[in-house]
């Protein structure tokens, strides 16, 4: 198993980790991904670990904190072989105050998370969205107590715009608070906005990206194709309107494309979007999900080969989508100001 390092912090995480989303199924929305109680959540961690993926991803708001519940039981006795990625902010309680990146909830959250991680420090800690009701050095310092006191190891966010980010971390830098280390961004074949603004940012400011729904909200399964109707177990009859928007058309052009690589590359369309990904700047870890022990097993064999460069331009084709301004008018001095990808 390859192993990146997480921005600037030293610490090395594994190239693809566990998501836990198909945890529990606490609620309608998390059904529609999965319902993995614990007995199968312990068979999945024990062959994740087989092959090296230590670290697993969770959020408090996963089926209501079931998720991490969950989790926690699969792990136990093994906290020392495993990384413990997981998130908090949004809201999770009925009350004025639960919610958000106040001193007040993230002190709640982390607190609860640790409880039903069954653990005394997370590896990994992100804020799950930007709270612009709070001061960032409000919620910097907050990260930082936890980390003094051994509770959090690395900071990181998710699901900031870039002045977001790097409103935060001029903070830290500033006040000499925890910086983020970490950005948990959406990123895929069929989703590249994060090249325009996210990657070139955590290339200046050492800010490692770790990817969450690299097929595009189930849309890079290899099921999804022109002509067809959607899988009778896809999680888009439920779930299509709250995920990242993209018209079918483009997801049949990438998918045709993604369909001519794998006959030269004889590997399955998720190995080769999952590969694809591995390759890209500030990528250190990509997230994976799985209902099911076959599932993740596909998703490992995009480990250990490498698209080819001619590849790769094939498929960056394919997706490539005309650039919002100012980034279009970017792209003709890249002389001085040159394109990450």
């Amino acid at each position: 198993m390859e192993y990146r390092l997480l921005g600037q912090s030293g610490f090395k995480v594994p190239v693809l980790s566990l998501g836990t989303g198909t945890f529990g199924g606490g609620n309608d929305f998390f059904k529609a991904w999965g319902s993995t109680d614990a007995d199968g959540a312990r068979k999945l961690v024990d062959i994740a670990l087989d092959a090296g993926v230590s670290m697993f991803d969770s959020a408090d708001i996963y089926s209501d904190g079931l998720a991490e519940t969950i989790l926690g039981k699969a792990i136990a006795g093994r906290r020392s072989q495993v990384i413990i990625s997981t998130k908090g902010t949004f809201r999770l309680g009925d009350g004025p105050n639960d919610v958000g990146s106040t001193r007040h909830h993230l002190t709640e959250s982390i607190n609860n998370s640790l409880k039903r991680l069954g653990t005394d420090y997370i590896d990994v800690y992100q804020l799950h969205g930007f709270d612009a009701l709070t001061s960032v050095e409000e919620t910097l310092r907050t990260l930082d107590d936890f980390v003094r006191a051994g509770k959090i190891r690395v900071v990181g966010c998710s699901n900031f715009s870039g002045w977001h980010l790097m409103k935060s971390l001029s903070a830290s830098d500033r006040e000499g608070l925890v910086r983020h280390s970490a950005n948990q961004a959406y990123y895929s074949l069929i989703g590249r906005d994060f090249e325009h603004e996210l990657m070139p940012l955590g290339l200046d400011q050492g800010v490692s990206t770790i990817v969450w729904s690299p097929l595009g909200w189930g849309r890079l399964t290899g099921k999804i194709r022109r002509g067809s109707p959607l899988p009778a177990t896809s999680r888009l009859h439920k779930t299509a309107d709250s995920g990242p928007p993209v018209s079918d058309e483009y997801v049949y052009q990438v998918v045709d494309a993604l369909d001519a690589v794998a006959k030269e590359t004889g590997k399955s369309i998720p190995q080769i979007a999952l590969n694809w990904l591995l390759q890209r700047p500030t990528v250190a870890n990509v997230i994976v999900g799985a209902r099911d022990e076959a599932q993740f097993r596909e998703n490992l064999g995009s480990l250990g080969w490498s698209l080819t460069a001619e590849q790769i331009a094939q498929l960056d084709k394919a997706s490539n989508l005309a650039l919002p301004y100012p980034y279009w008018h970017q792209r003709g001095f890249e002389e001085r100001n040159p394109s990450p990808v």
